[in-house]
């Protein structure tokens, strides 16, 4: 194999959760979003199930009334964590995360991962299987993303509203929407790895408390 592991790891270790940064002004070709969710169905699926489904939304209109269910569900409780976050680092994860409930509707594409079936009061074994088919495609697509020059950020509280944004969409009522990925290319691509505590430290080996 003749994989460059130096550009790998640092496509894998640079691509961050991004909100301020997103280029709010620069459309983005449907050439890419296709192309990023060809690589992202390259992901395995449970059974080889490939039930995955990709709501891409481009338009004004129902971008902003998405913006509006994020809003109303996740606002308060963001500001609320911002103004209580002790921690520098914490404060300005959720200092960003109510910008992006400010600008969400600008951002130009929304993508919606989809999985068929429900997950309503099912087995953890079960669910884990459902969501196990979708979010490793999904991340193949944020890496995608990275790759060119975009960015997004896993974002799910407009989740408490899946039946409206359902409506708003015309999703099929046996859908599961996992997330809402706002898209944009991103101002620079200049990310770097974020601080993370020793590996050994977050890892067991064989019984639970064993480092490695």
């Amino acid at each position: 194999m003749n994989i460059d592991t130096a550009v790998t790891d640092h496509l894998l270790s640079t691509t961050r959760a991004v909100r301020r940064r997103l280029d709010l002004d620069r459309p983005v070709e449907k050439s890419v979003i296709l192309d990023c969710l060809r690589l992202a169905v390259q992901a395995p699926t449970g059974s080889n199930s490939q039930t995955w489904r990709w709501m891409v939304v481009t338009d004004p209109a129902k971008r902003a009334e998405l913006a509006r269910l994020y809003a109303e569900t996740g606002g308060a409780y963001l500001r609320s964590a911002a103004a209580g976050a002790t921690d520098p680092q914490t404060r300005r994860v959720y200092e960003s995360a109510v910008y992006l409930t400010e600008i969400l509707g600008r951002v130009p594409v929304h993508v919606i991962p989809c999985i068929q079936g429900r997950i309503d009061n099912v087995p953890n074994a079960r669910a884990a299987g459902q969501y196990g088919s979708i979010i490793p495609a999904a991340w193949s697509f944020v890496l995608a993303l990275r790759s060119r020059g975009l960015g997004s950020v896993w974002t799910t509280l407009h989740l408490s509203r899946e039946k409206e944004a359902a409506a708003l969409l015309g999703i099929p009522d046996d859908m599961t929407q996992v997330a809402l990925l706002p898209v944009a290319y991103t101002k620079g691509t200049d990310f770097n790895p974020a601080e993370r505590p020793p590996i050994e430290s977050i890892t067991y080996w064989d019984t639970w408390g064993t480092a490695p």
